[in-house]
Parts: C-alpha cells; sequence; structure tokens
C-alpha cells in the first residue's frame, strides 16, 4: 500500500466527468489539481476549451487553467518542464499530486518524459522546406522503412521532423523512439471514467450545446484575428471560423463541432485503452472513496 508521494492521473475522453472527479479526489486528499489540458492553458479560450467553472475552481487551487496567451503557446515539453516542478512541489507539500485532462500527449510528456530527439538543424528544415511531398515521402521510406509505415504522408510537418533526424543524425527517425528522457516520478496511478459509448457521445452533443448558451459564438468571433495560431486550430473554433468565412450555414458548423468532438473522444479512447496500466472506472455510484480504495491508497 502507497502510503505517501503518488500521483493520480484522470484521462480519458472529453466530457467524461473528469474534472469533477479531480476536484473530489483533490478534497479528500487535501492537495491541488494540475491541468494537462493543451487548450485549457490559454486565457484566451475558455467557453470552447470547457474550463472548470468559476463554482470548481474555487474549491479547490487548480494549476494551468488559463495561465498561458495563445501567443506564447506551450508545448508538450515546456509544459512537462513547467508542470514537473510543480508536481515535485505539491509531492514535498502535500504528499500527493491530482493531474487532470485529455490530451496524453502533454500527460505523458509530465509523467514519463518525452523521447529523447537530438535538436534539430534548422538549416536542414529549410532545405526540406522547398522539396514537394511526394519527394519527403520517397526519401522516408529510403532513409527509414519502418517510421515510413507508420507515419502520415500527407503531414509535411511530420515527414520533415522525421527526415530532419535521419539526415542530421545518420540513424533512422524510429531508433530515437521510446529513448525516454528519466523522470523523477513513481508511484503514479492512470484513471477514467468508462462511459457507455452512446451515453459518451450524448454528454459531448450536450456539452456542445452548452458552450452555445454560454457564448461561444461570441468568443470564436472575438479569436478571428488570431485563428491561424495554434492554439486555435482546435474543434470548436475552426468549425466557427469557417462559418465566418460563409463556407458553412451555423447549424453545419455546429454539427460539425459535436462530431469532430465524438471523433476526438474515440481517438482519446483509443490512447488510453492501449496502455495496460491505466484503470478503469464505471460512472454509476463512483465517489472519490471508490478510487481510492481500488487503487490502495490511504486518505
Amino acid at each position: 500500500m502507497v502510503l505517501n508521494n503518488f500521483i493520480i492521473h484522470i484521462g480519458g475522453p472529453t466530457a467524461s466527468g473528469k474534472t469533477s472527479l479531480a476536484i473530489e479526489l483533490a478534497l479528500l486528499l487535501g492537495t491541488e489539481v494540475i491541468s494537462s489540458d493543451s487548450r485549457q492553458c490559454y486565457k484566451e479560450m475558455s467557453i470552447g476549451t470547457a474550463v472548470p467553472t468559476k463554482d470548481e475552481l474555487s474549491k479547490v487551487s487548480h494549476h494551468f487553467i488559463q495561465s498561458h496567451s495563445i501567443h506564447n503557446p506551450l508545448t508538450a515539453g515546456s509544459y512537462a518542464s513547467e508542470a514537473g516542478h510543480l508536481v515535485s512541489s505539491l509531492l514535498d507539500k502535500y504528499g500527493s499530486a491530482i493531474i487532470v485532462g485529455g490530451s496524453p500527449l502533454y500527460g505523458d510528456a509530465l509523467l514519463y518524459g518525452l523521447d529523447d530527439f537530438p535538436k534539430i538543424d534548422v538549416s536542414i528544415l529549410e532545405q526540406l522546406s522547398k522539396r514537394s511531398l511526394e519527394e519527403l515521402s520517397h526519401q522516408i521510406k529510403e532513409l527509414d522503412p519502418i517510421s515510413a509505415e507508420h507515419i502520415d504522408h500527407q503531414n509535411r510537418r511530420r515527414l520533415e521532423r522525421a527526415l530532419s533526424i535521419c539526415l542530421q543524425t545518420g540513424k533512422p527517425y524510429s531508433s530515437f523512439k521510446n529513448r525516454k528522457r528519466p523522470v523523477p516520478f513513481e508511484n503514479i496511478f492512470e484513471i477514467g471514467v468508462d462511459w457507455e459509448r452512446n451515453l459518451l457521445y450524448d454528454r459531448i452533443n450536450n456539452r456542445v450545446d452548452l458552450m452555445f448558451q454560454l457564448g461561444l459564438l461570441t468568443e470564436a468571433q472575438s479569436l478571428i484575428p488570431f485563428k491561424n495560431l495554434k492554439p486555435l486550430q482546435t474543434v470548436g473554433y475552426r468549425e466557427l471560423f469557417e462559418y465566418f468565412e460563409g463556407k458553412c450555414s451555423l447549424y453545419e458548423a455546429t454539427e460539425k463541432i459535436k462530431q469532430h468532438s465524438r471523433n476526438f473522444a474515440k481517438r482519446q479512447l483509443t490512447w488510453y485503452k492501449k496502455k495496460p496500466e491505466f484503470r478503469w472506472f464505471k460512472p454509476g455510484g463512483l465517489s472519490p472513496m471508490n478510487v481510492l480504495d481500488n487503487l490502495g491508497v490511504n486518505y
């Protein structure tokens, strides 16, 4: 039984009740909550990212909620560095920490470290930027057949990144995968709420409707000048930008948001279901005490 210095990471799909469970666990353990959501950290985006309500935020201290600006975006690496120091301080202070969010890359970067790739030579990237997508695709097949099987050959940025590593090091990009930087954390529990698919999709659709009631349309309209920034290439915003450009009706944009949110939830589930250490809890009768008892930790 783990008595001290443990982390509970609540992951899983959007609209599954992660925030409320995180707050309940933090209150029971007397600790604080760190968000690992890659969009809730931006102060310009609140409705479309479903940040915790004022009431929820008042119950327990939260970190990385509207803490940064879209004009200085975080990467998974910079997030892991900033949040890592915070996790360590919470463990020293309280003996536990709650991490919650549906951005798997951010959560894994924080808890387990990123793949340890060499720093990319900008001059190589400049050379690759002049080549066609077809040329990049052909070259990755020659230099790294393993990566060529898995990489999206329509994603220019990923092709350029993989090839830059190959050309810079003389080694396949795939040879650097799963070589993690060391992280100091032990006693990590990863959990999620396991909804039936149709019920989860209903929750997602209802959340989108609520976002519009709260003013999503006005929020998205205010962000039109920044629509090309990476943080705004996000479900709930990019569909409305298409509406503002006259490419679809508001009804079509709304339905697209719901569909794309459901698609995102499916990808999240695929990621977490592949993790053997991830524990799922049914929503019926779920309580923080049940979770902690199941994990075998004191409270």
